[in-house]
């Protein structure tokens, strides 16, 4: 049975917000409030006119859950609060159930995006000699010993509104197919 606008609309929607998010992210390393904040709404409207009171929890829980997501992430300081609002966007389509799909996915792929990046820079050889040295230093003395890097000023630039997009996208196929 083929499934109805009304029904693949919020699919598409995210889609065109993810795009808009990853392109900002890439050239920008910024995902905006006037993307992130009117998806939400969008979100919620579409819901509740389709699904009345239920469909309303639904998202809103869904939006709860896709911000409670990154949100240590973000305190801790690895990522942006435009990632955290993204996550936030896409559980206001997904739900609570599709946005820890969407997160698992964009986890997976944030890990890979993540290593391809290391390597492409050059800083695998340099970690693997520090996670090393932490580890000798655990045998011998019993205790957990930080490494940090040689190059602190250089990070490498982790557009996560990327992963974001391309794991949620990833989730939902899948889902459909």
């Amino acid at each position: 049975m083929n499934p109805s606008l009304i029904e693949i609309a919020p699919i598409i929607i995210i889609a065109a917000v993810l795009l808009v998010a990853a392109v900002s992210d890439f050239r920008t390393r910024k995902i905006p409030n006037r993307l992130t904040f009117p998806a939400v709404v969008v979100g919620i409207i579409y819901h509740t006119c389709t699904g009345g009171w239920k469909g309303f929890l639904f998202i809103v829980g869904g939006v709860v859950v896709g911000l409670a997501l990154l949100m240590t992430f973000y305190l801790l300081g690895g990522m942006g609060a435009g990632d955290v609002k993204l996550m936030g966007a896409v559980g206001g389509f997904l739900g609570p159930k599709g946005v820890f799909a969407a997160f698992l996915a964009t986890s997976l792929i944030g890990g890979v995006y993540a290593i391809i990046l290391l390597a492409l820079q050059g800083e695998i050889p340099d970690i693997i000699r520090r996670y090393g040295l932490m580890l000798k230093v655990f045998f011998f003395t019993h205790r957990m010993a930080y490494i940090p890097p040689a190059r602190k000023d250089e990070r490498p630039a982790l557009r996560y509104g990327l992963a974001i997009a391309l794991g949620t996208l990833l989730s939902v196929f899948v889902k459909v197919i």
